[in-house]
């Protein structure tokens, strides 16, 4: 089963909804995210990355920074103004990004389904990134950012979800990027159906959130250590999307040198190990392929297939390249801690990876045929780890809409 809770939702007024919402506090960097944040006083990145608040420099895990935090919260909470639902509910979060559609479920879910694999992942995540949000929902006393869930899609649970959306909503707002975003609070009688069309799934699977989730886990420890657990503490909040409406776009890779090499000498030792590289398209067209834009040219390369035997995430593209070309003829080791690559996610295009090479950030960079939901819900099924960086689903929630207090 899979059990999803109501809860007493902290959020903005309606007429300051499109004023909070920010982008989720990790695909920003400290300097974007000052920029998104200038001019906008109720922005939520003022919660999340309130080093934008400090002097330039200052790191993002200084004491002084969750301090800061903890002040704009509160500021907030009166100045937007932040309202605390006087019952707890459910919702529906639905996102449109051109013709792209996707309506998704919004409520807490169980920390301990999560810690038992239940609730499926597919990343490693960092401590360094767990010890930072961890502090922050504790210092807050509140989860900030939403985990992007997914599950096999249900019809129980698309039935209530039409039914819900046919009414007007409570938030409708058109991003700066140009998702639109749309909330609706479920009525309180429907929302013990949807409990019970929850509690008929086998499995949910976490797409992006990775660490809010293990973060979540951690502070419900730490508050039990405390002597200060409280029931929400053992629930994350996340919004749950049907597997047939999410999508995936392509994490791409850069390289910051050649390792050494001229683009001669690279295309010629990969041509060597009998890896086919011809002059090609900035996007491939299907899995086994790879663009690879290179002084100034895109080539495209033909990757072999996994050894016999392979796990199925030792047979995704992207570690077949790292095995195949950036660990052998660039050097680069764990994608995880090597200061050499980089990683581009595809909602910023081929571009980027052009605009990258050009202005000498880069050597090269790779583009990647997305990986399928198919293969991240079998890897997870399997107990699997992706390698690093292989999903980026797109479009994303906004941070501030829906906050869960702890």
């Amino acid at each position: 089963m899979s059990a999803l809770f109501p809860f007493r939702a902290l959020r903005p007024a309606p007429e300051a909804a499109a004023h909070v919402a920010s982008v989720p506090y990790d695909v920003v960097s400290t300097e974007e995210a000052h920029t998104l944040a200038t001019g906008e006083p109720l922005s939520f990145l003022h919660v999340t990355r309130a080093e934008i608040d400090l002097p330039p420099g200052t790191s993002p895990y200084d004491a002084k920074v969750y301090e800061q935090s903890v002040r704009n919260f509160e500021d907030l909470k009166r100045s937007a103004p932040m309202l605390l639902e006087e019952r707890p509910s459910l919702y529906l979060y639905r996102l449109r990004m051109g013709r792209h559609e996707q309506t998704g479920v919004a409520g807490c879910f169980s920390v301990d389904e999560y810690e038992n694999g239940l609730i499926k992942k597919h990343e490693k995540t960092r401590k360094d990134k767990e010890d930072d949000r961890t502090r922050h929902m504790l210092d807050l006393r509140a989860q900030t950012g939403v985990v992007f869930l997914t599950y096999r899609a249900s019809a129980a649970v698309g039935a209530i979800a039409a039914r819900v959306t046919a009414s007007p909503p409570l938030y409708e707002l058109t991003a700066p990027d140009a998702v639109r975003h749309q909330v609706w609070r479920v009525p309180d009688e429907n929302i013990a159906a949807l409990v019970d069309a929850f509690a008929a799934l086998p499995a949910l699977y976490i797409a992006d959130g990775h660490h809010r989730a293990a973060s979540a886990a951690r502070a419900r420890a730490a508050l039990r250590e405390q002597g200060g657990r409280t029931a929400d503490a053992d629930r994350f909040v996340a919004v749950a999307f049907p597997d047939a409406e999410v999508q995936i776009l392509s994490y791409n890779r850069t390289v910051k040198d050649l390792n050494g090499q001229t683009p001669e000498s690279l295309i010629g030792a990969i041509r060597a190990s009998e890896v086919v590289v011809t002059p090609g398209s900035a996007t491939p067209d299907r899995t086994g392929k790879v663009s690879m834009f290179l002084a100034g040219h895109w080539y495209s390369i033909e990757l072999p297939g996994a050894e016999p035997g392979a796990s199925r995430s030792d047979s995704l593209d992207v570690e077949i390249l790292q095995r195949r070309i950036l660990e052998p003829f660039l050097g680069v080791g764990d994608q995880r801690t090597d200061k050499r690559i980089d990683f581009v996610g595809g909602i910023r295009g081929t571009d980027e990876l052009e605009r990258l090479v050009r202005s000498h950030r880069a050597a090269v960079a790779f583009s990647m045929f997305p990986v399928s939901l198919d293969d991240l819900m079998a890897i997870s099924d399997e107990g699997g780890i992706m390698p690093p960086k292989s999903t980026w689903f797109e479009p994303k929630l906004r941070d501030g809409l829906l906050v869960h207090l702890i």
